[in-house]
């Protein structure tokens, strides 16, 4: 790509100028750099740096690529598992206010460049359809070309790409802003928020107004972790403070909530492969692991005893306030239970083989296709009672033993669940799933 010494397109100055100008002002610029000629203007540094990705990926400069939508389900899916969804109130209130005015729409994407989340001005949305960029849609740099939710994630910095500085010339009547948001526990790059709309609505300022809106989403993801530690803390300083030896409380990310015979760090690095059981921890040595709700009890090994989990008791018998507690060697902890939690440990407690998410699919719902939801509810019960549950099938593990206690009226088992496994078990006031087996201490 060519250089130039004359002047540099900045975007104060395309900005200054009428759209048109400035949009003929940017396709010459990207002309003469896709010919390898003298530009009227340099392109700015970070286009640059995009385009000549985009041509060494063999990006077509006038040719709209497109990749496979993701489905309503796989987008459901993806939006249960993202940070991101916990912020959106934040960056609904810090953009969306100005949108309609301004001729604008929010998108919201995943670190793989997939939009999840699009809101704003109607008449803009059908724009934006007309275009790919929905709900679903694939924008990473290296499909649609320059833009300003994937060369964001390219660059991990927040990017304008003002009408011909989009590769592809089909975006050219468009201006966006997009600015990454990061994990603030591990620094993960969870994704981008953009704001997009005709090139007329360019403005300078828009990139810093984005900018500041992530930077706000941070900083709740931040307060949100804090909340988290002092959560675990309260569960897990009554367990240390039973315990002679050095031990710790992590949350999943290492970051410490309480601590026992150590020094105080602020986070531990956890190896991949971590679970409950015996565990090498660099900073720690053979650590016996154990879970706790939101995060897990680190214990420095003194022998080599077991030292998991080996009693969960399941408590259904109080209408409206249902639990359950785990039984370790350092002590128990309790963890209230939600009525769909309630729900999916209840079928898991009567069937100690197991069940796929078809089945707990059908077990809750009278429809087998309702996995991703099923999945998404697993993953959160799992978080609080990893080591007590795995999955494939989904159940409690082999040498947990579980105890259920239910109400002593059977018409008072989750009373206001509609599974039709409850339902069974409200008239038979025995298993749906037949004779309990396998040391189960029911």
């Amino acid at each position: 790509m060519a250089d130039t010494t004359g002047s540099t397109v900045d975007a104060a100055r395309i900005s200054a100028m009428d759209a048109r100008e400035a949009a003929r002002l940017l396709k010459g610029v990207r002309a003469a750099a896709l010919a390898g000629d003298r530009p009227p203007a340099a392109p700015r540094p970070e286009i640059a740096e995009s385009w000549r990705r985009m041509l060494a990926g063999g990006v077509h400069p006038d040719r709209d690529a497109r990749s496979r939508m993701l489905s309503a389900a796989e987008t459901e899916e993806r939006r249960h598992e993202s940070p991101l969804r916990e912020v959106l109130p934040v960056l609904r209130e810090g953009l969306l206010p100005a949108l309609d005015g301004a001729l604008h729409i929010m998108v919201v994407a995943d670190a793989e460049g997939r939009l999840l989340w699009r809101e704003g001005h109607s008449s803009i949305l059908r724009m934006a359809d007309r275009l790919g960029f929905g709900v679903g849609a694939d924008w990473d740099e290296a499909v649609v070309g320059t833009n300003g939710v994937g060369t964001a994630l390219v660059t991990r910095r927040p990017v304008q790409v003002f009408s011909a500085e989009h590769f592809v010339s089909s975006h050219h009547d468009w201006t966006c802003a997009g600015a990454p948001v990061r994990d603030p526990r591990d620094g993960r790059l969870l994704g981008v928020v953009d704001v997009s709309g005709p090139l007329a609505t360019m403005h300078p300022a828009t990139l810093a107004w984005v900018s500041s809106v992530a930077r706000l989403a941070e900083r709740e993801l931040r307060v949100r972790h804090l909340e988290s530690l002092e959560r675990l803390r309260a569960v897990a300083a009554p367990l240390l403070a039973r315990l002679a030896g050095r031990a710790l409380a992590v949350d999943p990310n290492g970051w410490t909530a309480a601590v026992t015979g150590l020094a105080p760090v602020d986070r531990v690095p956890l190896p991949k492969a971590f679970g409950p059981g015996r565990v090498w921890v660099p900073q720690l040595g053979d650590c016996a692991v154990e879970p706790l709700p939101g995060g897990w009890l680190l214990r420095v090994a003194q022998d080599r005893a077991n030292t998991g989990a080996t009693r969960v008791v399941l408590d259904l018998s109080r209408p409206g306030s249902w639990s359950a507690t785990v039984y370790g060697a350092a002590g128990s902890w309790s963890q209230e239970l939600s009525p769909r939690h309630a729900e999916l440990l209840f079928l898991l407690a009567e069937s100690p083989r197991g069940r796929s998410a078809a089945e707990l699919s059908g077990e809750l719902f009278g429809d087998p296709t309702r996995t991703v939801t099923v999945r998404a509810e697993m993953s959160r019960v799992r978080r609080n009672l990893a080591g007590v549950l795995t999955h494939r099938p989904y159940r409690f593990a082999d040498d947990v033993e579980v105890e259920l206690i239910r109400p002593e009226d059977p018409a008072a088992l989750l009373p206001h669940s509609t599974a039709p496994a409850v339902i069974r078990g409200r008239l038979a006031g025995t298993a749906p799933g037949g004779p309990r087996s396998g040391g189960w201490g029911m």
